[in-house]
């Protein structure tokens, strides 16, 4: 049974998940969170020890929001090689799927914490690091069962792949064009067929 200090602090969260998405934790007043959330400062701060301890919950939510989308686009198929086709396509749509939220949560705690906020940056590079480490699993479960090359070193694969979707996020962001999206989903596809496949 969830309580209702529970209920009020997943309402806070998902009201203000978007707008520290949007406008960054600096940026993000706690009026910001008082006026999107109808709650009182009080009400706030008996839910979240402080604005850092939100803006954490809000970026982990905005994350598993993500996440969740990906692992279910992904378990259209039990092959690992067709998994890695699968994050392309899935990232083919992310920048409209994004846009909605604010953005890319990862990109933008991860620019906007960088320099700023160590505790915030952490969670980043956290995510970030699991995102590589489950990558490279999918290769190396392609390469146990032969659909992937042997001579390929997995968690090298798994960094380059994901920054060349970090980077083209960053470009479609940047630049408001999805082409940067596209393209390197379309390379990414070729570095599977050619590179990749046993």
């Amino acid at each position: 049974m969830i309580t209702k200090a529970e209920k009020t602090a997943a309402f806070i969260i998902e009201t203000v998940a978007p707008i520290f998405n949007k406008n960054g934790y600096a940026a993000t007043s706690i009026s910001d969170i008082t006026n999107a959330t109808g709650l009182t400062k009080g009400a706030i701060y008996g839910n979240f020890k402080n604005k850092e301890e939100l803006a954490i919950a809000s970026f982990k939510y905005m994350v598993r929001l993500l996440m969740k989308e990906l692992v279910k686009h992904m378990d259209k198929s039990d092959s690992p090689i067709e998994k890695l086709y699968l994050i392309t396509d899935f990232y083919r749509n992310y920048y409209l799927y994004t846009n909605k939220m604010g953005g890319c949560p990862i990109l933008n705690v991860g620019v906007d914490a960088n320099n700023q906020n160590a505790l915030l940056l952490q969670k980043v590079r956290t995510i970030i690091q699991r995102i590589q480490d489950q990558l490279a699993t999918i290769i190396e479960d392609g390469i146990a069962c032969g659909e992937i090359s042997d001579k390929i070193n997995a968690m090298h694969v798994a960094k380059r792949i994901d920054t060349m979707i970090q980077g083209a996020i960053f470009m479609a962001y940047t630049m408001d064009d999805d082409f940067y999206i596209q393209d390197t989903m379309n390379q990414i596809d070729q570095m599977i067929q050619q590179q990749l496949k046993a």
